[in-house]
């Protein structure tokens, strides 16, 4: 009888770096969820979590293309009635530009446990500077 090969948890997991500047959202967020799934590796699980960390710095100068800078719109609700709040791209981007990257990778994750899992993974920065030098992260090409 054949028996399915498992891999063991994931315990040797590797950092990586990715810089967002001049990037296509759509792009980078694919790249970036595919490191944090473990879809680069050869011991890929769907139900396991096989993946990488991810670092994202220059996350305020990530580009769109078109005119979604002014027409696409990020939607949040407090709760409460009439409590829908809705902001422009543009308008995202200068308040918080991390949270544009967190949204895009997030609706790429599985959703449930697992999803919630992996997306504590991942690190967002606005600038060029992060604190995880002592994890000796990879520069990643996208």
């Amino acid at each position: 009888m054949n028996k399915t090969q498992v891999p063991l948890l994931n315990t040797d997991a590797s950092w990586y770096v990715i810089d967002a500047k001049n990037q296509k959202l759509g792009r980078i967020s694919t790249h970036i969820s595919n490191i944090l799934r473990g879809k680069n590796k050869p011991s890929y699980t769907p139900y396991l979590d096989t993946g990488d960390y991810v670092i994202v710095i220059n996350s305020a100068e990530v580009s769109v293309s078109g005119n979604k800078t002014t027409q696409k719109l990020y939607r949040r609700h407090s709760g409460q009635p009439g409590g829908l709040k809705v902001e422009t791209f543009e308008q995202l981007q200068t308040r918080l530009p991390n949270r544009i990257i967190e949204k895009s990778v997030k609706g790429m994750l599985p959703k449930g446990a697992l999803g919630r899992k992996l997306f504590t993974k991942l690190k967002v920065y606005s600038g060029p500077l992060h604190p995880h030098n002592a994890q000796k992260p990879q520069e990643y090409i996208v």
